[in-house]
């Protein structure tokens, strides 16, 4: 079948919740990925950063082979042998002392404020159904309704309350708007290290050192969504490094199975995910012997082969390759690691045309708030690579 046969089965049968560039993808290898036509092309969303070991390792291909022939689901009505050593390894990486996994990002996060809410019951002391739950302006933190129901985005919200009560937003990056939020009936402070889908905005140096005091000053959990940011996405292991912090609660998933299979999980101290009792929450899916065996070698793939060292050199390399452009229309460049955005103004005329315009040179990106482009290929890419980005992505942004 033809690119354009796909997209006519898509628009006729699929629902039109997505506005995808027209290019049908069928293989995938490291940072490329090629079409049903048989074009290559760099991939520079990793499937929203999904996808950091790049596509299809040969080391998670193999550890997903060896388990599919094993057993790939038991519910946790009963044990299984990936469980336990994943939890021991993940705790060890990270530093966590318990974890709760999950399949989607959205999930983790729902269960995160479930956790929070009755850590604050039963240790806080605040009185039921009061509790509050701090979020920031231009988040994003899944779909769910609760989760969109915090959400600043008309576009999210419109049409699907009514929503969720006991969160209270402010803006980012100002943590005396936080100070002045918190009441005795405050729980928890969930945000993103640096928000991914508002176009990479990155806070002030010393915001978070600044938030983890206000938290603990005031006996409120920290909850980072490193969903996005996670797992060496900007050059370290966990964003909230580059301040030398440690979250309450900090909620991973996409490259924890490096694009094989969803999982996610909810890191945590023994305090906040030592509430929940047998029965109060779950998942059929979460913590399967299969997810488990992907995320294991997942993790040791961003380990063992520097991934994250590799995000922080050529990140930099890449980052200064994209300021060297000169537009007029340009607002800013910005970044961190392989996470890195190209702003324009608000009357360039968006950033829809660009990114059709690298596809044609054979390079995918996504723009997001209609007028910010995304760069963030997979962790593997190489300085030589990324000059070959550059050499399209330059010319094309300076018109």
């Amino acid at each position: 079948m033809k690119s354009s046969e796909y997209i006519e089965l898509e628009d006729r049968f699929g629902a039109k919740n997505y506005k995808p560039l027209d290019v049908v993808l069928e293989r995938g290898e490291g940072v490329w990925v090629w079409d049903v036509d048989g074009k290559k092309y760099m991939d520079c969303l990793s499937a929203y950063s999904a996808v950091n070991q790049g596509h299809c390792h040969p080391k998670i291909k193999k550890a997903m082979l060896e388990q599919v022939e094993k057993l790939t689901l038991t519910s946790r009505a009963f044990r299984n042998d990936q469980l336990g050593p994943f939890y021991e390894e993940l705790c060890a990486l990270t530093g966590s002392h318990k974890v709760l996994p999950m399949n989607s990002g959205a999930e983790a996060v729902e269960t995160a404020i479930k956790a929070v809410r009755k850590w604050g019951y039963l240790v806080k002391g605040v009185p039921e159904d009061r509790a509050e739950i701090i979020v920031c302006a231009d988040n994003f933190h899944g779909r769910t309704i609760t989760i969109v129901g915090f959400s600043t985005d008309p576009t999210s919200r419109k049409g699907f309350g009514p929503f969720t009560p006991g969160f209270k937003v402010i803006p980012f990056g100002d943590f005396k708007a936080l100070e002045n939020a918190i009441t005795p009936d405050t729980v928890g402070f969930l945000v993103e290290p640096i928000q991914g889908e508002a176009g990479v905005i990155i806070p002030p140096d010393g915001y978070f050192k600044k938030v983890r005091e206000i938290c603990t000053a005031n006996n409120v959990s920290l909850i980072l969504d490193e969903i996005q940011t996670g797992l060496g996405r900007t050059g370290k292991l966990l964003a909230e490094e580059h301040e030398e912090i440690e979250a309450d609660l900090t909620l991973i998933g996409k490259a924890l199975s490096g694009g094989f299979y969803p999982v996610s999980a909810v890191l945590s101290n023994s305090e906040v995910l030592g509430v929940l009792k047998p029965g109060e929450h779950g998942s059929t899916f979460g913590g399967n012997p299969l997810a488990c065996a992907v995320a294991r070698a997942a993790l040791k793939v961003l380990t063992e082969e520097n991934l994250i060292d590799n995000a922080r050199d050529v990140g930099a390399k890449f980052l200064a390759g994209l300021k060297e452009i000169k537009n007029p229309k340009i607002k800013e460049i910005r970044g961190r690691g392989l996470l890195l955005a190209v702003e324009f103004k608000s009357d360039a005329g968006g950033a829809r045309s660009y990114c059709e315009k690298l596809k044609e040179q054979g390079l995918l990106c996504k723009e997001t708030h209609n007028n910010i482009i995304r760069f963030a290929p997979p962790l593997v890419i190489t300085p030589e690579q990324v000059d070959w980005a550059l050499e399209r992505i330059n010319p094309t942004l300076s018109t």
